[in-house]
């Protein structure tokens, strides 16, 4: 059975710490795949760039392994996106890739008890060490997640969109591809 590992997010835009953590699950065979999900209208989060242009800057990230989906944006809450994956690929595992940082608030994600059916990759934050992942997981009765060998990654798309017009201060965040495509949304959404 394949095993993809499942990366949701609004990838706005996305960013080289994004590209490092589904290469991590790929390189540690956590996961034959991972599957970039861009959510077309983010539950928490307003002033998305169009989600057309997210995913042209996720197809110029996205290295071996690594699958855009286009077929699953339009849906605003994780758990409905492991119920349509599950229902239309039934030959395939799925994981759930998640920040550390959001494991103290994932009792408030809508239905996270559906999720707790699929194993866990999760990043670790130097602000939440092993033994409160561990406690965490214990206490929402979880025992299959694994935590990727990856040094936190101090990148912010909010950072980036702040600091377009600084291309030096962003440069080694971001790919030179994705780069030079938000320059050219930016002068056609502002020429609009």
């Amino acid at each position: 059975m394949k095993r993809i590992g499942i990366y949701v997010g609004s990838f706005n835009p996305v960013h080289k710490g994004h590209i490092a953590i589904a290469k991590a699950c790929i390189d540690q065979k956590l996961v034959d795949e991972v599957w970039i999900i861009a959510t077309g209208s983010y539950w928490n989060k307003n002033d998305l760039y169009p989600l057309k242009d997210r995913i042209a800057m996720l197809k110029l990230a996205a290295g071996s392994g690594i699958v855009i989906d286009e077929t699953y944006n339009d849906l605003p809450y994780t758990y409905m996106i492991f119920r349509r994956l599950k229902k239309d690929h039934p030959d395939k595992s799925f994981s759930l890739i998640l920040g550390a940082d959001n494991l103290p608030r994932f009792r408030e994600w809508r239905n996270y008890e559906e999720l707790l059916d699929y194993e866990f990759l999760v990043l670790p934050r130097d602000d939440i060490g092993k033994e409160e992942i561990a406690q965490i997981m214990k206490d929402m009765g979880k025992n299959d997640y694994r935590i990727l060998k990856l040094k936190q990654i101090d990148i912010s798309s909010t950072y980036i969109r702040k600091h377009l017009n600084d291309h030096d201060l962003i440069k080694d965040m971001i790919d030179e591809d994705v780069y030079r495509y938000l320059i050219e949304m930016e002068k056609d959404l502002h020429a609009a």
